[in-house]
């Protein structure tokens, strides 16, 4: 009785996923691999090869592993300094974190556009003081800044809840042992911590590789990301077998990155240096 009570209560989320998730991409990949004529073909996959897609293919990698990587070397610290802290109630503090999330993304995004234009309020502010005026607004930086802040909390909350379980006896044998601070991080706290280092990369990387409203808002529509490509395949062109076909190419690059990602994690799991 009580397993069919646990199925009724998944029904709702199989359906959910069949509405959202199965059957919008079983529609992508009809699109992708067919023509108007409902043809079967690879055009759609090929025309990634084209220049000017390939360039924005180039810039979106680029850009999200810079990003990933600002990401996590910012995170690291803070989530440790989050599993440091001696408070009664730590959820407060994360709670911080995740504040801004709350807001709607596209909203913060803009917010920081008021920041850094030409005329924004930073430039203002450095007017006022005589300071060198900045000029990141409509440029790949710009563009990065916004993946870091939109995505940081997807790469700190991961690790700080690994490190938060590590167990502190394993932390004090290594330094009973001898270990200084930086062989026992290098050893101890990082290799236990990689699940989470691997679950932020994931959940940072996915979301900064396929975006296009970063794009559009601080990149002044200037700079092309894949993202935007795909967007303007569906969106202006109206040609949803080319947007496709540019989409389940961009999913092989993530199912490769998220495969590799994977593997090191099942690699390193349970491994101390």
């Amino acid at each position: 009785m009580n397993n069919k009570r646990k199925k009724y209560l998944a029904f709702p989320y199989v359906l959910w996923m069949a509405a959202f998730i199965i059957i919008p991409l079983f529609m992508i990949i009809y699109y992708g691999l067919t023509n108007r004529n409902r043809q079967f073909t690879f055009e759609n996959l090929t025309i990634i090869a084209e220049p000017s897609n390939l360039k924005a293919l180039w810039l979106s990698l680029k850009l999200s592993t810079l990003s990933t990587i600002l990401c996590l070397i910012l995170a690291y610290p803070l989530a440790s300094i989050l599993t440091k802290i001696k408070m009664k109630n730590k959820s407060i503090l994360v709670f911080i974190f995740i504040l801004p999330m709350w807001m709607n993304f596209l909203l913060r995004t803009l917010a920081w556009q008021t920041l850094l234009d030409k005329n924004g309020v930073i430039n203002t502010v450095l007017t006022f003081f005589h300071l060198p005026l900045i000029n990141i607004i409509n440029t790949p930086g710009a563009i990065i800044l916004g993946m870091v802040y939109n995505f940081l909390p997807f790469m700190i909350l991961p690790i700080y809840n690994t490190l938060s379980k590590i167990d502190s006896s394993v932390v004090d044998a290594a330094r009973d042992l001898g270990a200084n601070e930086f062989q026992t991080f290098l050893r101890i706290t990082f290799p236990l911590s990689l699940p989470g280092v691997i679950s932020g990369i994931t959940m940072v990387f996915v979301p900064a590789l396929t975006t296009f409203v970063i794009s559009d808002i601080l990149g002044g529509s200037k700079i092309l990301l894949i993202g935007n490509v795909i967007e303007q395949e569906f969106k202006y062109a109206n040609n949803w077998h080319t947007g496709s076909g540019l989409s389940l190419v961009l999913m092989v690059f993530i199912l490769i990155s998220m495969a590799l990602v994977s593997k090191y994690d099942k690699e390193s799991e349970g491994n101390i240096w």
